[in-house]
């Protein structure tokens, strides 16, 4: 990670953390880059979300690209995934989204993808990092090198008849509920259910600029929980802000997570030939009783530092189908190059209409441990973390631990922090396997 980009973006509060003129030298930097230094006509698709900020952030970036001489396609209020199909299926030099995911109304991010729709490669970030400091200097487009504004509403809208047509069913008499968390998926997920016959129950679908994300969404299921429950849905999906996750909510009104998703539509392309490798790719925070459940059906998995964008880079090196965090992004790397909320839902729908079984019964395999997470303020984080006294204590708990749970020490990527969580059969003995590891770590003289 750099100094500004992290592994989703350049994140902060608007105008304080991100500001309207980090937005134009991306702008600026993109456009030279693409542009000027390639000799050819930038073309960059930006996308945005419903935060009030995320105006001001897309003309400013429009601005910064025009001045060094890019095109700048605007799709308007949209998703992250929807700006990723975009970008390369529509011949873009690269595409900007402009969304602070699950965070509050106040944050904004700015995201960048390449032309294949994927994660900018950290080189490239790097040097807009550079040029954001003043360290690098570009010319400005001149006469007709300037560059020009283009609606572009329409690839939204060729989005939209995309997840459409990977519908292998009808929802017809389905009765389906949607939280859209007034965020990007407000525009879209309705449309694609009512058109696939689904009889569509809405929530937080009036955005205000202000109520993206506010006790609602991926983030806030226990709306989703309670609403599916009264109106006696068949199931429910909750997206964050900018749509590149989903959690769902079963027919009882029980949370079904990021980790019973791996494993019902694992299981169900493992039956039918699809899952490539036998292999699904997690982060290092799944819950262990997803690995116990994949072991029961003899699905293998791989593990990977904590972030979509390193399950994906292991999903594309091993050619691996599926993988994803137990926040609910999910990846499906034969339709998509990025976690896509709506698109899970619809696989979702896929594996229960197929099956012919409730989300209940699909998701009942997978029992979760309890969980004991802590975090302890440090001096050093490598230091904390390479003590060989704090390696002994957590090599003994796994070893007693065993195959009934499991310890995981790992640092913050953005605080002075060790975070040390175990699960096991009882949050009893996972609090005494954190405290005795947490134990170690102050008598080594590394709390801050």
């Amino acid at each position: 990670m750099g100094k500004y980009f992290g592994t989703d973006g350049f994140r902060g509060e608007a105008n304080k953390g991100l500001n309207f003129d980090h937005a134009i030298k991306i702008g600026r930097y993109i456009g030279w880059y693409y542009g000027a230094r390639l000799d050819k006509k930038a073309k960059v698709i930006i996308g945005k979300d419903t935060r009030r900020s995320s105006y001001m952030f897309e003309y400013a970036l429009c601005t910064g690209l025009m001045a060094s001489g890019a095109d700048a396609y605007i799709m308007h209020v949209t998703t992250t995934p929807s700006v990723s199909y975009i970008a390369r299926t529509d011949d873009f030099d690269c595409g900007i989204m402009i969304s602070a995911s699950h965070n509050p109304f106040y944050d904004n991010g700015i995201k960048i993808v390449n032309e294949n729709g994927e994660k900018m490669d950290e080189e490239t970030l790097l040097k807009i990092e550079d040029y954001i400091d003043d360290k690098v200097d570009i010319p400005m487009a001149e006469r007709e090198k300037i560059g020009r504004t283009v609606d572009y509403v329409a690839g939204r809208n060729r989005y939209i008849g995309y997840l459409i047509s990977l519908s292998k069913y009808s929802f017809k008499d389905i009765k389906v509920g949607l939280d859209c968390a007034n965020g990007a998926a407000w525009s879209i997920a309705k449309s694609v259910f009512d058109a696939l016959g689904a009889k569509t129950y809405v929530m937080n679908a009036e955005p205000d600029g202000y109520n993206i994300n506010t006790d609602c969404g991926s983030t806030h299921i226990e709306h989703l929980q309670k609403f599916v429950v009264e109106n006696g849905l068949d199931v429910g999906f909750a997206y964050d802000g900018d749509a590149d996750r989903c959690l769902c909510v079963d027919e009882k009104g029980n949370v079904v997570t990021g980790d019973h998703i791996l494993y019902i539509y694992g299981l169900y392309m493992k039956d039918r030939g699809k899952l490539l490798n036998n292999k699904v790719v997690t982060t290092v925070m799944s819950n262990f009783g997803l690995y116990k459940a994949l072991d029961a059906v003899g699905i293998e998995y791989e593990k990977t530092k904590v972030g979509d964008k390193y399950v994906y880079e292991n999903m594309v090196q091993n050619g691996h189908r599926i993988g994803g965090e137990q926040s609910g992004h999910i990846i499906f790397t034969k339709y998509a190059t990025t976690g896509d909320g709506i698109l899970t839902s619809l696989k979702m729908m896929e594996a229960m209409i197929a099956q012919e079984k409730p989300m209940s019964e699909l998701a009942a395999p997978v029992v979760f441990y309890p969980q004991v997470l802590k975090n302890v303020r440090v001096k050093s984080k490598p230091d904390a973390q390479n003590d060989p006294d704090v390696q002994a204590a957590v090599a003994k708990v796994s070893e007693e631990l065993g195959d009934t749970g499991r310890i995981l020490v790992r640092e913050s990527g953005t605080e002075p922090v060790i975070r040390v969580m175990v699960e096991a059969d009882t949050e009893e003995i996972c609090e005494k396997y954190v405290d005795s590891v947490i134990e170690v770590i102050e008598q080594k003289g590394h709390l801050a």
